[in-house]
């Protein structure tokens, strides 16, 4: 979208719903996302860089819609959850992972 306005959690879920019709749920949106991570994970695998973007944008779209019929901002929980996650004390487990101890 070089130079275009980016989509946002309202735009996707305006044309997701315009496209689809009303989501039954969101766990029905949650259900859908599943195999998307099943996708992302043989991309992962094949180390196919365009099918890894396509896949995770498939699993973001479907958790925009999630938030959306949730009343959930997703961008503003990511700052409240992003605020308590620094403010943790963390044990990393060596592989790019970690618990949080506090």
């Amino acid at each position: 979208m070089s130079g275009a306005a980016r989509e946002t959690q309202q735009s996707i879920c305006a044309w997701a719903e315009e496209t689809f019709g009303p989501a039954k749920d969101a766990a029905t949106l949650h259900a859908r996302a599943l195999p998307e991570m099943e996708e992302l994970s043989e991309a992962l695998t094949a180390g196919d860089r365009q099918e890894i973007a396509h896949e995770l944008a498939d699993i973001v779209i479907l958790l925009y819609r999630v938030a959306h019929e949730s009343g959930v901002d997703l961008h503003t929980a990511i700052d409240e959850k992003m605020a308590i996650n620094r403010a943790r004390q963390w044990v990393p487990a060596g592989d790019g992972t970690g618990k949080h101890v506090k």
